[in-house]
């Protein structure tokens, strides 16, 4: 699966803009491209349950980051 990280949107409350350095990862992303599925343990195809295009949540330090920004899990 290949997902594309949503950037939040900068919130400034009480004039305190804080730095790049110090915000997170983000943790929403994009769908941009499934693979065929997964072989489960009786050797049937499982079938991804999300589709292109929905909006998912990435586990902080999962998967792998490519040169595109986008992460692979």
């Amino acid at each position: 699966m290949l997902v594309q990280p949503i950037e939040e949107t900068e919130v400034k409350k009480g004039g305190i803009i804080i730095p790049d350095t110090a915000k997170e990862k983000p943790q929403e992303g994009k769908v941009v491209a499934l693979g065929t599925g997964k072989i489960d343990d009786n050797g049937k195809k499982v079938d991804f349950t999300v589709k292109s295009g929905d909006k998912v949540l990435i586990s902080k330090y999962g998967g792998m980051k490519s040169r595109s920004t986008a992460i692979l899990t």
